[in-house]
């Protein structure tokens, strides 16, 4: 699902300032970081959407991946959660809702934090989440701004969620289509994070509402920099290109496509008019974006891999200094 873009609405107000809060909503991050010793800092987030699949359970399961992957993304370790739910009690049953509630659980207890507690509101719309703190070292968070010229930028989930979810709702989603979408969707980012840390990472965002499009030019304003997209490496759910070229795009698409504007420039002979729309489909639960040494990422790549993230690819690299920030999308093909 796509998000809305407050900074207009946010700009102004007087906010507090504490030497410790790291990390606010200035930067666009994923995720708050706020020092409380040394050698210890929280990491805070909230997330929740309306269902994207059918499943109760597997919805459940994706929302609660999809919070958790914020802390993920900011290179720290989830503790505890808070269930955020809205539900319709006089339309729907209790085991719908428990259903949900299950598969949030499991996603918390395999994250390795704990549940303790939350809040219900009785709602006309289902909606679903979590509020998320986690552990990090103040000297050891990774940002969306740190990107460097000569980073490797390699991307963990593929493309598509966003255009099957649209699917789904129409009726159009094949079951095999269905179950891919939920598959990725429900992954933890968690073996990324932890393989990333390895290596010399010097920023990291993980893509959701606004799209790989909207997120690589958040990380490159951020960062300072123009990253090079190279369209014809993204790794690609099946049958997602199908749903794309039927015109199953969602509403978040066009507007990523108009919050990127005159930022993105495109090498229209060597970039497939789907493979555009789909850098722009709003994510859910989608992958983490790792600018990398170019040094670590062939080794970083591949323990990625040997670890079951299959679909982990370069996608791109960080070609030169940019002010305001901007993307070009191109190929590698000659």
């Amino acid at each position: 699902m796509s998000p809305v873009d407050l900074d207009e609405v946010i700009r102004g107000l007087p906010f507090n300032k504490d030497p410790n809060l790291l990390i606010g909503y200035e930067t666009s991050d994923d995720a708050g970081v706020y020092r409380i010793a040394d050698d210890l800092a929280l990491v805070q987030t909230v997330d929740y959407f309306t269902p994207m699949v059918d499943d109760p359970y597997q919805f459940g399961r994706i929302a609660a991946a999809n919070a958790l992957s914020d802390i993920y993304a900011m290179g720290g370790r989830p503790v505890t959660a808070m269930n955020i739910v809205c539900f319709p009690a006089k339309v729907l049953s209790m085991g719908i809702l428990r259903e949900i509630l299950r598969g949030g659980l499991e996603k918390v207890e395999e994250a390795g934090a704990v549940l303790v507690g939350g809040h219900s509101l009785d709602d006309q719309e289902l909606k679903y989440g979590l509020s998320v703190t986690g552990f990090i070292h103040p000297d050891r968070i990774i940002t969306n701004g740190g990107a460097l010229v000569g980073d490797k930028l390699i991307l963990t989930k593929p493309l598509g969620i966003g255009v099957i979810s649209t699917a789904i709702k129409g009726k159009l989603a094949s079951r095999r289509a269905v179950e891919a979408v939920t598959r990725v969707a429900a992954t933890l980012n968690r073996a990324a994070s932890e393989i990333m840390l390895k290596y010399r990472v010097h920023a990291c965002t993980d893509i959701t509402g606004f799209g790989l499009a909207g997120h690589l030019l958040e990380m490159a304003r951020a960062s300072g920099v123009e990253i090079a997209v190279f369209t014809d490496k993204i790794p690609l759910i099946p049958e997602s290109k199908d749903y794309a070229t039927m015109g199953l795009l969602p509403a978040g698409s066009y507007a990523n496509k108009r919050f990127c504007g005159s930022s993105v420039e495109v090498d229209s002979d060597k970039v497939e008019n789907v493979v555009f729309d789909l850098i722009f489909d709003p994510q859910t639960s989608g992958g983490l974006v790792i600018s990398i040494s170019e040094e670590d990422a062939k080794e970083c790549l591949f323990e990625l891999r040997q670890a079951g993230i299959s679909n982990a690819e370069v996608i791109g690299e960080v070609i030169g200094s940019s002010k305001d920030g901007r993307l070009r999308l191109t190929s590698t093909d000659s």
